[in-house]
């Protein structure tokens, strides 16, 4: 298809959402603008939760920037990464140089510390919190979120069409919701997936997801991708976004895409917005969406009442548009493609955690059927007959020549410099505290005859129905780290019960259940490790909120530990032994049982528990740091954290050193 088809470019009319397009690179950016995209995202070279992106230095950003204003499109920049202590200055110059340089619109963030970063360096744009925050109570758009000075907030993937509309009717004047319509899912509920850095330091919560759930691996009898999803696509269902006025912005997810698919995306949806019940403008959506060159997509949970399964692991899942398979011999592999291929199109042979994958360019325009040798990287390389190829990028004439006209308009502007502002962080005030050195045992449910001094248990009503024999005052009741729109009310009834009882020591798993509470004085609330807290500003925000302590990030290292308690206002504690979740997910793959144990290439074990709605998954081995007990100690923790699950009878757990990232560094 050639895109002088697609050039209808209906403008924003007065009410309509903006659509939000992403930017890893220079090209896709321009892309965006020849699109008509009314806003665009992109990361810096530094703490963006797309560190695989190419991403842009802020000398590059400024004329963008200026560029994407004199066409009235605005730029948001994500900082959206988990930030740790000897970090947060270096994101206080940025801030300031953004701002006296670059101007951007907004910023995009995740880690409570941008607050008062953001406010030190005197960023007046729009702050809008991250998906990877985890909102997703309606109560917290009422009563925290408009106190922190946030303008937006991107609701998570997860999320149901009339979950949107709960957490719309909870917005005050002021604040809108930023939705997902359309780009890649993640297996893991946002913000709350450790799989890549509990396997090797590379977070995802700091952009360097590997992405672990896109592999291959064993359950059973059977191997399969379980855990790798489809792509998501609301496409002509977004005319139900439509009638909810809080739903301001559309979201277009890829900034490791290239131009062709930032171009074609922003085309259709452009195309749905405000003229979706047109039959011919659906078509054609629909057919520009069949080559943006994404994987197979679905609705995935946007119809509550039909919900679409992302994970299908007999179909391919690899990043593009699958375009054939590899046939012939080894000497002189070909593919015949399924569709026409153009000279300088990008094809990615395999999956990357398979041998013989490769990227290669075509290099003379191939029909339909036709047939096009692959050229091997050396004479050693292989290629299996029948693996997929995918393709990943393509350049057409005509979208070329709208970068090219973008470009000479950008080159007009004088080169901006990328120097980096001055500045001093100025922290909280630490506060030394007595040594009150505490234990915790944190379990399912209560069990009298394993209850020690300080005993954690997870709010369930099963688990409230039985404590009620003992009223133990030294109970800390833990609150689930996943709780959607629907799950809101039950969960704030278990909390109103537990209070009611006499308990006043909770333990919250997102900073956002504080909104539960009414009254605060006479409660001993914490805030978890799944709040993902990692540096003294962010603490010194919980504290503000009406936190009394931290459980901090279990993803830290040995030196990151050891700098938080001497900056802190508030009394610390670490998560030192236990099952540690690597993920937690509203899906499971119909190919895999709960209960039973499944294994990578690496055979790094793993299982499957349903708690709730929600599917935890856990690795065979322990998080162990009770070896450098006597070190934290001396730091300053104030409370150890063992965390105890129950073990599937069909699961045997592996002795291994369980010290995640302490050596080896949170990247």
């Amino acid at each position: 298809m050639s895109i002088k088809q697609f050039e209808i470019k209906p403008k924003n009319e007065s009410g309509l959402p903006e659509i939000l397009a992403p930017a890893g690179n220079k090209d896709a950016f321009l892309a965006a603008l020849a699109a008509g995209a009314d806003a665009i995202y992109c990361g810096l070279t530094q703490f963006s939760a797309r560190m695989k992106a190419k991403n842009f230095s802020i000398g590059e950003l400024t004329n963008l920037i200026r560029l994407a204003h004199n066409k009235g499109t605005r730029v948001y920049i994500a900082l959206n990464t988990l930030l740790k202590s000897d970090e947060i200055e270096t994101v206080g110059a940025l801030l300031k140089t953004l701002k006296e340089q670059a101007n951007p619109d907004g910023i995009i963030f995740q880690d409570l510390a941008v607050l008062e970063i953001a406010r030190q360096a005197g960023f007046d744009g729009e702050l809008h919190l991250s998906t990877l925050a985890n909102i997703s109570q309606p109560s917290v758009l009422k009563k925290i979120v408009p106190k922190l000075g946030v303008s937006r907030v991107v609701v998570p993937r997860e999320l149901s069409v009339d979950e949107i509309k709960l957490m719309a009717d909870a917005c005050p004047d002021g604040l809108d919701l930023e939705v997902f319509v359309h780009g890649a899912l993640c297996y893991g509920v946002s913000g709350r997936c450790y799989w890549s850095s509990f396997l090797g330091g590379k977070s995802g919560l700091r952009g360097r997801c590997v992405q672990p759930c896109r592999r291959l691996y064993r359950h059973k009898d059977n191997k399969g991708r379980f855990f790798s999803c489809n792509d998501l696509s609301i496409d002509v269902l977004v005319k139900l976004l439509e009638r909810i006025p809080k739903v301001r912005c559309w979201k277009i997810e890829g900034r490791k895409k290239g131009p062709h698919y930032v171009y074609y995306t922003v085309l259709a949806y452009k195309l749905l917005r405000g003229h979706g019940k047109d039959p011919e403008n659906k078509k054609l959506a629909q057919a520009i969406l069949s080559q943006a060159l994404g994987r197979e997509s679905s609705h995935y949970n946007f119809l509550g009442q039909r919900p679409w399964n992302p994970l299908n692991a007999d179909r391919p899942t690899g990043s593009g548009l699958l375009v054939g398979k590899v046939s012939g011999g080894r000497q002189k592999p070909y593919l015949i493609p399924w569709q026409e291929l153009f000279a300088g199109d990008l094809l990615r042979i395999g999956y990357e955690d398979l041998p013989g994958h490769s990227i290669i360019k075509i290099t003379k325009y191939v029909p339909k059927k036709g047939r096009y040798y692959l050229k091997l990287p050396s004479v050693n390389f292989r290629i299996n007959r029948d693996t997929p190829v995918f393709l990943i990028d393509r350049r057409e004439k005509d979208l070329e020549k709208q970068l090219q006209v973008l470009q000479k308009q950008l080159d007009q502007f004088k080169p901006a410099k990328s120097n980096i502002s001055l500045f001093s962080l100025k922290l909280p005030k630490a506060k030394q505290f007595k040594p009150a050195f505490k234990e915790m045992i944190l379990q399912r449910e209560f069990s009298k005859n394993k209850a020690s001094a300080l005993s954690g248990i997870w709010l369930e009503q099963q688990s409230l129905n039985k404590i009620k024999k003992y009223q133990n005052a030294n109970i800390w009741w833990w609150l689930p780290p996943v709780c959607m729109p629907d799950d809101e009310k039950k969960n704030r009834e278990l909390v109103y019960a537990a209070q009611k009882l006499g308990y006043h020591n909770f333990m919250l798993n997102s900073p956002w259940q504080i909104a539960w509470f009414k009254e605060k004085k006479d409660l001993n609330l914490w805030a978890g490790p799944f709040c993902n807290i990692a540096n003294p500003l962010a603490v010194s925000v919980l504290k503000s909120m009406g936190f009394k302590g931290v459980i901090i990030s279990p993803e830290l290292s040995k030196n990151d530990y050891q700098l938080l308690p001497e900056q802190s206002c508030l009394p610390l504690g670490i998560v030192i032994h236990g099952n540690w979740p690597l993920c937690i997910s509203r899906i499971l793959s119909d190919q895999l049982s709960t209960g039973c144990d499944f294994a990578s290439p690496k055979n790094e074990n793993a299982w499957v528990k349903k708690y709730g709605n929600n599917y935890w998954i856990y690795p065979n081995w322990k998080l162990d740091l009770t070896k450098e007990r006597q070190f934290l100690r001396e730091a300053g923790y104030q409370q150890f954290v063992s965390m105890v699950e129950p073990v599937p009878r069909h699961v045997e757990l592996k002795k291994r050193p369980g010290l995640w990232n302490w050596k080896i560094g949170l990247r």
